[in-house]
């Protein structure tokens, strides 16, 4: 069944000395990820040590006479985002190929040769020229292979010319690469401004090495069934250690040794059910947050210690464990008994508990726009909010002022993600001698520095916001409705069905399809079906052609006259733009779509969140 297992770096998947093409086959799904995943794993990357594990990856070999053909059935996304990133490098490196001595140009060489397969062959008069072919080929869904071939093409790294593909810059693997072309720049200035003497060759070969250094497990199969029978085995069966069952571990080894193994189970099962009982990434990060809120407090104890922070600088994934080993050794009983505080605070932040305070419906919304970020900034707050001299109603005014600092980050991306730690950690370090409105005035101001201004604010809400950040989008779509409700006319918009999904649902008036139903060719496009197809790569996810539904997918490609006027099966429930909401209430109106509506509407309700999301 399984022909090889290893553990190999990116440097060796892509081997230059290797002539392995990688093909994600055709019937695969199309590439997926998003900012999310993007900042993830270029953060996780950077910020760790030399070997970073990015998981596995399942191949098929299906043999080749010009070398050894691999399909990849799992790990496709991974594949796809690291070939966009180190594209992406190569493109920033080769502008600065006149400053390089001649290591830097071989290592330039070596990484066009980790993207591309470096081959000799002769022309028809003999002459013998080097030919670069592409290794990795992606799949052909929504035109993935054809955008990232053309990345390749037009950065010089493949030697085949080719014409950039039509809406190429609207679709998600153009968005990839400007992001990361974008994180890179972010990445360069920080190593520089630690190290002002680094070039930016050598800096930028420094992100390249922490990448090639990242490690994958890959496993080879012969077969197509081989692969999908180890796939879901390896996603249904064992889950391996944790960081935190490893802290477990360490913590009733080192209980053993004063005969309190069953009190220190019991406190760190309570811990765990305070935090999230059955949500292990909730769990890790109060773990990680935790000790970045309080690192100062945390590392008093030490500090006749060489190092101002004795435990670690800084809370991630790969520290934890070290962290977490050195506190339990040196007083496990301090730190159980501090952590069951903290959790408790922690659990009102993540609304894991019964008691409601005035914030409460503050803080779903906080987390509804991925806000947990700041609940670094948050657990410090309210384990200290007698001391700092805060009311409930000011700690209100924080998370709201947060939420309006989430909104505009999470559709800017100002401030990077990776900034946000610090960030909160800064504003800690501000508050503790601040009291009273002095802290709530001092939060509101550090993120007022940072946050994106106005006008790029105002450019990303009429750009294809559903696109660029479909969580984000939904939540501004609801708060514009939930404004506009009144105890007579209420719809729970986060509710959830059976499968734990939202019943209310982001709808796309004018189909977002790559398939421009013929009505909708007709009534947006005078009948050209090409004009179609770019006006819904240029208009489908703007704000002005989203609204709110529920059980949208019954409207799907419908025509406009049927999507206004959809009911339920049995007649009494309006599933259509009739439902009674007010983003609908101007849809219902119009007797046809256009893009020129669409426009007038997107006016409108940008003007209406400027005023809701202003500082």
């Amino acid at each position: 069944m399984i022909k090889t297992v290893s553990q190999s770096t990116i440097a060796d998947i892509f081997s230059i000395s290797s002539d392995k093409i990688y093909k994600i086959p055709k019937y695969q799904r199309e590439y997926t990820w998003g900012k999310n995943e993007w900042d993830a794993l270029f953060n996780d990357v950077t910020e760790n040590d030399f070997g970073y594990f990015l998981g596995s990856f399942i191949c098929v070999n299906s043999g080749s006479l010009n070398g050894t053909v691999l399909e990849v059935i799992d790990g496709q996304q991974r594949f796809s985002t690291i070939s966009i990133l180190l594209s992406a490098l190569y493109e920033k490196l080769s502008a600065l190929k006149s400053t390089m001595d001649d290591d830097d140009k071989s290592d330039l060489v070596n990484l066009r040769s980790e993207l591309a397969n470096k081959k000799q062959k002769f022309t028809s008069s003999g002459d013998k020229i080097t030919e670069y072919t592409q290794r990795l080929f992606l799949q052909k869904q929504n035109s993935n292979d054809d955008d990232y071939t053309y990345i390749l093409s037009s950065k010089g790294i493949i030697t085949k010319q080719i014409n950039k593909p039509l809406n190429y810059g609207n679709r998600r693997i153009a968005k990839a690469y400007r992001h990361f072309v974008g994180l890179i720049d972010e990445e360069l200035k920080e190593i520089k401004e630690a190290d002002p003497h680094i070039s930016d060759v050598a800096a930028l070969f420094r992100i390249v090495r922490k990448f090639e250094a990242a490690v994958l497990v890959g496993i080879e199969v012969d077969t197509n069934k081989d692969a999908y029978m180890l796939f879901e085995s390896l996603n249904h069966r064992g889950v391996p250690l944790s960081a935190l069952d490893l802290i477990k571990n360490s913590l009733i080894s080192q209980a053993e040794t004063t005969l309190g193994t069953e009190n220190a189970y019991e406190q760190w099962k309570k811990i765990l059910s305070l935090v999230g009982q059955d949500d292990y990434s909730t769990q890790e990060r109060f773990f990680r947050q935790y000790y970045n809120a309080f690192r100062d407090e945390l590392n008093a104890p030490y500090e006749s210690s060489d190092k101002k922070y004795y435990l670690g600088y800084l809370a991630t994934r790969t520290t934890l464990l070290d962290i977490y080993e050195k506190m339990i050794k040196s007083d496990y009983r301090r730190m159980l008994d501090d952590l069951s505080i903290k959790a408790g605070k922690y659990a009102i932040i993540i609304n894991n508990t019964d008691t409601e305070f005035v914030y409460t419906p503050s803080l779903q919304n906080l987390e509804r726009i991925s806000g947990a970020p700041s609940y670094i900034l948050l657990v410090y707050l309210l384990s200290y909010q007698q001391q700092l001299e805060l009311t409930d109603e000011q700690l209100k005014q924080i998370i709201d002022t947060l939420i309006v600092f989430f909104v505009r980050r999470n559709l800017t991306d100002v401030p990077n993600t990776r900034k946000l730690t610090q960030l909160f950690i800064d504003i800690i370090a501000k508050i503790k001698v601040k009291k009273g409105i002095d802290v709530v005035n001092c939060v509101k101001e550090d993120l007022l520095a940072v946050s994106a201004s106005d006008t790029m604010f105002e450019e990303k809400l009429r750009g294809p916001i559903y696109d660029d950040n479909p969580e984000a989008t939904r939540f501004v779509l609801c708060a514009i409705e939930e404004a506009h409700q009144t105890k007579e006319i209420y719809s729970d918009l986060w509710s959830r069905d059976s499968s734990n999904k939202y019943i209310w649902t982001i709808e796309h008036i004018f189909p977002e399809g790559e398939n421009v139903p013929d009505e909708w060719v007709t009534m947006i496009a005078d009948g050209d079906k090409e004009k179609a197809k770019r006006l819904r790569a240029e208009y489908t996810h703007t704000l002005g052609n989203l609204t709110i539904t529920a059980y949208n997918q019954s409207l799907s490609n419908m025509s406009f006259e049927k999507k206004k006027n959809r009911k339920s099966k049995d007649g009494n429930k309006e599933n259509g733009y009739r439902n009674g909401l007010y983003l609908n209430s101007d849809v219902v109106t119009e007797d046809e779509w256009t893009v020129e509506k669409i426009k007038n509407r997107t006016d409108k309700i940008v003007r209406i969140l400027l005023e809701m999301f202003a500082w």
